[in-house]
């Protein structure tokens, strides 16, 4: 495996059998080298940070009768939510529910509100202004799908996501994205693992040079995670009310100060545009 890709929509490749899983930090130069000129990265969220729902949740309702048995839901295990999806989608298989049926279903997601404007601003602003990158515990798949229906694929630099892929039996199979040690998170991702990883790499490879601002913007517990490695001079996008948001709020009330990265909740695309436009007119 090479060096990072200019790439939207990065699948990892298959291992072969029997080979142990491994981080997916990098793809191939197909199409250049990234640029190295931008002075903002922005981490997206997927799942009720773009769209307004779970994807996983809205796929279960193809299902037959349009929900799982008792069984199958009696198989989930808090912190592997990876594993329960997995046996979701081969039971979605055999029930003969097609790949067609489960990319139309995610291609109807809805965006949660404001965030087409959201990423039409990205897209709008000079070249150098922001890297736009997902990191979701949802799947590639589901993402690309999503994406590139809505013309937005090409704005993100690239997808950290748990690997899946249609097999020549029209199952989705799915894999975790890496393993790690962190006590917070579930078993198959640590969003703080990524994030950490991909910086220092990408500031490896701007020849040292930081990024005037990290951005984070989430929903979940999950999302908390990275933002507590944001410094003091970055910016956390907590969705109002949602989990990340309240995580935060209850660190702050707990322990004040220990919170490093500025917060800006977030009802609408429109709250993060209207910082957005603040930052970048900030003077470094």
């Amino acid at each position: 495996m090479q060096d990072s890709v200019f790439n939207c929509c990065f699948s990892p490749p298959h291992p072969p059998p029997g080979r142990r899983e491994e981080s997916h930090w990098h793809g191939n130069r197909a199409q250049g080298p990234p640029p190295n000129d931008r002075r903002f990265l922005i981490f997206f969220d997927f799942d009720e940070t773009l769209v307004d729902e779970c994807s996983d949740d809205a796929v279960v309702k193809v299902a037959p009768g349009g929900s799982l048995p008792g069984w199958l839901k009696d198989t989930y295990r808090p912190g592997r939510y990876n594993e329960y999806m997995q046996r979701v989608l081969a039971y979605l298989a055999e029930q003969q529910v097609t790949p067609e049926t489960i990319i139309n279903t995610i291609e109807r997601l809805p965006p949660c509100p404001g965030i087409p404007a959201l990423l039409r601003f990205l897209v709008s602003r000079p070249p150098r202004d922001f890297e736009v990158v997902c990191v979701s515990d949802a799947n590639t798949v589901f993402i690309e799908a999503w994406l590139q229906n809505l013309g937005f694929c090409q704005l993100f630099l690239r997808i950290f996501a748990n690997p899946a892929h249609f097999d020549e039996n029209g199952q989705l199979q799915l894999r975790p994205f890496h393993t790690h040690t962190c006590m917070r998170c579930p078993v198959n991702m640590c969003k703080a693992e990524v994030v950490r990883q991909y910086t220092a790499q990408r500031v490896r490879e701007r020849g040292g040079r930081r990024y005037q601002k990290v951005l984070y913007v989430g929903d979940g517990a999950n999302d908390f995670c990275p933002s507590l490695i944001l410094s003091p001079g970055d910016t956390a996008f907590p969705r109002r009310d949602f989990p990340m948001h309240r995580l935060i709020q209850e660190m702050e009330e707990a322990k004040p100060g220990e919170y490093k990265a500025s917060v800006v909740p977030w009802s609408s695309g429109e709250d993060i545009i209207n910082r957005l436009r603040k930052i970048v007119e900030e003077r470094h």
